[in-house]
């Protein structure tokens, strides 16, 4: 056995024993009766999982390549010699790429990743053109889901006179959602004409875009004492769709000071409930970034999962093109990215994310 896929199944083999460990927890009738802990350890059980699959697959091509090896000094017919050289090889190919794989998978993974998502769209310079732009964010973004099977649920929105968006709560529900839209935080940029500019002058708008995870009850505590919850009258464009009973809900954190509201629902009870869902994905986001102001300074080469201030894209109408800048990717296929058509841009994201961590370890 190689040295490298020895110290890599010494590793995959510490993990093996606790996934084996969580697999008799989780079925004693002890840990099934605690709700929260039983859903804890399910959820350990089921990150470690792929590891523990790539763990007994790298030990089998070993083993295989051991066998291989015997038979091959052992031949002395030069047509089985070479069957076996040529597997010989193919082996050593397959572990190196599964030693790769591995070292990927016993990177730092965000807790987060499979969650739901939380995605707020908010106007930022350019006014009513801004506001224009948030809207087709959203579409983008909601076409993206649709790609992926993932369920949409608008929260809260507060739209303009002219059919933009000034600011728009949503959540994307789906296995892995998170996952893929952590990197869309940030400040987008719009570069086009405005249908209102007689003139014909490029106008530069941008808006600026949080992604949060949700963060279920068993992970983030949130006490009476420390709420305070209003209610009053959805606002709306008019007509049939205005709520006239005080259903819509804002919900004020005293501690933080961070206010939430959702006016979605007509029903009181659950808007309460998704105003709950988002305050504790805020009170998550302030509470991380409280910690990860003590090492920012350390911190290069950030991704961007997560600072609003940062500019993360420019879409320019005029050369139909969409430039990232923390990746230098820039693609001509201006009308399939606002159609939904992100992977290019994410997996980009996600590769130079994860070979930073690469180069650390």
């Amino acid at each position: 056995m190689g040295k490298l896929a020895n110290e890599i199944l010494e590793k995959t083999e510490k993990v093996k024993i606790r996934f084996d460990e969580l697999t008799n927890l989780i079925s004693k009738p002890e840990i099934i009766a605690d709700n929260r802990e039983w859903k804890k350890l399910v959820k350990e059980r089921s990150s470690l999982e792929e590891i523990v699959e790539a763990h007994e697959k790298l030990l089998k091509l070993e083993k295989d390549l051991e066998s291989c090896e015997k038979e091959y000094e052992k031949e002395s017919e030069h047509e089985l010699k070479q069957m076996f050289y040529e597997e010989i090889a193919s082996l050593k190919e397959q572990i190196e790429k599964k030693i790769e794989d591995i070292k990927i998978l016993l990177l730092p993974k965000d807790a987060n990743d499979d969650n739901n998502v939380i995605i707020e769209i908010r106007q930022a310079a350019g006014g009513e053109e801004s506001g224009l732009f948030c809207t087709e964010l959203y579409r983008m973004y909601c076409m993206y889901a649709e790609s992926k099977r993932w369920k949409v649920e608008v929260m809260d929105i507060n739209e303009t006179e002219l059919g933009g968006i000034k600011e728009i709560t949503f959540m994307v529900k789906g296995k892995g959602a998170y996952s893929r839209f952590k990197y869309e935080s940030g400040v987008h940029r719009v570069q086009r004409v405005p249908e209102t500019e007689s003139g014909g002058r490029i106008h530069t708008s941008t808006s600026t875009v949080a992604v949060l995870p949700e963060i279920e009850d068993v992970e983030l505590d949130i006490e009476d004492k420390d709420i305070k919850i209003d209610t009053y009258r959805s606002s709306g464009a008019g007509g049939q769709n205005v709520n006239k009973t005080e259903s819509a809900i804002r919900i004020t954190h005293l501690p933080t000071g961070i206010v939430v509201n959702c006016q979605d629902e007509r029903s009181q009870l659950k808007n309460k409930e998704r105003a709950m869902s988002i305050l504790r994905s805020k009170l998550y986001d302030y509470y991380q970034g409280q910690i990860e102001s003590e090492y920012k300074e350390n911190r290069k080469n950030q991704v961007g999962t997560g600072d609003r201030s940062e500019r993360v894209r420019t879409y320019n109408y005029p050369q139909g093109r969409v430039t990232d800048h923390r990746v230098n990717l820039t693609s001509y296929n201006l009308t399939g990215v606002l159609n939904g058509d992100l992977d290019e841009f994410i997996d980009a994201l996600t590769m130079k994310d994860r070979a930073e961590k690469l180069a650390n370890v």
